[in-house]
């Protein structure tokens, strides 16, 4: 019995250290995206049409679709060209003067979509600007985690479940029935999930579930490559429950490393740098929850029906589990400390509220499993009647808390972590505010609450250079004292103002009020939007 252990053992680490090797040695890749520049900026008024747009993001980015409003409603769908980070976009032949939308959906290399809309105007604003197209509904979003949450629950249960069959309970049927179906189960979730992945990569409603175009979206994501692996993880599980011992336990552990490679083939974690180390780090969390999971209902089934088979499972499951479950912790502890950065971003974003709850779940799921294996384990091994059912019913409860963690990660799919918002957060606020008489581009710089610089770039209302004699800006929000400070003139062609104190995120009222010359001044009033700050 110690030998099988230790056999068992040894290729569990084996595997970690080839998954560590493979995905090592990948090409980094990179995490969700963000805008961060744009040219035009949001808001700006421009003499005449540029050439091109370019849109520069946070990471490397893949063009989805690109659309264009005019002022008078229509669009014009545009091709786009990517290089890195950087995006540029060909301006189409003879625009009309009026505001633009232009409607940009992208996919980062994390396999998550990203979409967003810049507006700006040529010559001058439209007295009534096109309407901004309307995001996903929330059916598509329920959707995309239902069919996450039922693929996670076929990998983790499914083929967690034939790998315990394989190695803890050889020969043995447990539970069969339950983990045949929730194979089957994740082999249709898997075709499923893609196809959901390309409706909101593309912002195309649920009803044209299925298109060729959905599809082609679909592939063209990192989540394409995660399907793939866990279609496949899925089928080598399955011909395992069929195959004899010797080969379904090779076949069962292809299949755990498969489940691995494809939750580190895309997602928020895998994508996140040091890629060297985020990869390897969920594939060795990955390995260690479809262990954990999957030999669940295995040993669920095999100690209600008892004997001897059901105490050898129990035993191998013992000597072995303490190591997953401190690999798993480990791995898991790296992955949290890179994605929220400090303390305050669990309670201060939404990510880190989810991930509150899944910590909170996994806390009780490492009581319950203590208390199974150093209260439970050993009367239940000597025989005694009362342990064995409570261990029974304790190890159901471990399966349910299992399935509510999983729950709660396929939540992350909607959330950006808290190092894709440090970075958005650093980036300046920016508006464009343009008169008859005089225009000015101003930029906070970082652009959330705390002590922030301006930059000001002034002009002639009709784009020409405007050499003025001083500039003054003043920044009020309701509840907060009115902010104003004169700016001085570096010689750059700016105007700067070197500290400012925001005290507090959100919109606040702009005034900047340009000395032109003699007689002559210029008060531009307009909003900027301030983030919070995220204090990590």
């Amino acid at each position: 019995m110690a030998g099988d252990s230790a056999r068992l053992l040894v290729l569990l680490c084996a595997f970690v250290l080839a998954g560590i090797a493979f995905f090592g040695a990948t090409l980094a890749a990179s995490a969700h995206a963000s805008l961060l520049r744009s040219a035009p900026a949001e808001g700006a008024v421009v003499q005449s049409a540029p050439a091109e747009i370019a849109l520069g993001f946070s990471e490397r980015v893949t063009p989805l679709v690109v659309e264009l409003l005019a002022p008078d409603g229509g669009s014009t769908r545009l091709t786009a060209k990517a290089a890195g980070a950087d995006m540029v976009i060909a301006w189409p032949a003879s625009p009309a003067a009026g505001t633009y939308l232009l409607s940009w959906r992208v996919v980062s290399s994390d396999g998550h979509p990203v979409a967003g809309v810049l507006a700006f105007s040529v010559g001058s604003p439209s007295a009534m600007p096109p309407q901004a197209p309307e995001a996903n509904d929330k059916t598509l979003h329920f959707a995309i985690w239902s069919a996450k949450l039922v693929l996670y629950l076929g990998l983790v249960f499914g083929v967690g479940g034939a790998f315990a069959l394989a190695w803890l309970a050889p020969g043995r049927h447990y539970g069969i029935g339950p983990i045949g179906l929730l194979l089957v189960m994740g082999l249709a979730a898997a075709p499923v999930s893609l196809g959901l992945q390309g409706l909101d990569a593309l912002g195309a409603p649920l009803n044209l579930f299925g298109s060729t175009m959905s599809w082609q979206a679909a592939a063209a994501t990192s989540y394409g490559f995660t399907a793939a692996i866990a279609f496949m993880a899925l089928s080598l599980a399955l011909i395992a429950m069929a195959a004899d011992a010797r080969l379904a336990r090779w076949l069962s552990l292809a299949g755990v490393v498969g489940v691995a490679a494809a939750l580190a083939a895309s997602g928020h974690a895998s994508a996140a740098a040091p890629q060297w180390l985020t990869r390897p780090m969920v594939f060795v969390h990955g390995a260690g929850i479809v262990f954990w999971a999957g030999a669940l209902l295995p040993l669920a089934y095999a100690w209600r029906e008892g004997g001897e088979s059901a105490e050898a499972a129990l035993r191998r499951f013992s000597a072995t589990i303490p190591y997953v479950v401190a690999a798993l912790i480990g791995a898991g502890l790296v992955l949290t400390v890179i994605q929220v950065r400090a303390p305050a971003a669990l309670w201060s974003t939404d990510y880190g509220l989810l991930l509150l709850a899944k910590l909170g779940l996994a806390a009780a799921l490492l009581v319950l499993a203590g208390f199974n294996r150093w209260r439970l384990t050993r009367p239940a091994l000597a025989e005694q009647v009362g342990a064995q059912h409570l261990l029974v019913r304790s190890i159901v409860m471990e399966a349910l808390l299992m399935v509510a963690i999983l729950g709660v990660v396929a939540g992350f799919r909607f959330t950006p972590p808290p190092r894709v918002l440090a970075i958005e957060a650093a980036e300046p606020a920016a508006i464009h505010i343009h008169t008859a008489e005089a225009m000015a581009d101003l930029a906070i710089s970082p652009g959330h609450a705390g002590t922030v610089s301006a930059s000001i770039v002034v002009m002639s209302g009709d784009f020409g250079p405007l050499d003025a004699r001083g500039v003054t800006l003043t920044l009020s929000q309701p509840g907060s004292a009115e902010i104003s400070a004169a700016a001085h003139k570096p010689g750059d062609g700016t105007w700067r103002i070197d500290s400012l104190d925001l005290p507090s995120a959100g919109t606040w009222n702009v005034a900047i009020d340009v000395d032109i010359s003699q007689g002559q001044a210029a008060t531009l009033n307009g909003e900027v939007a301030i983030r919070p700050a995220t204090g990590w």
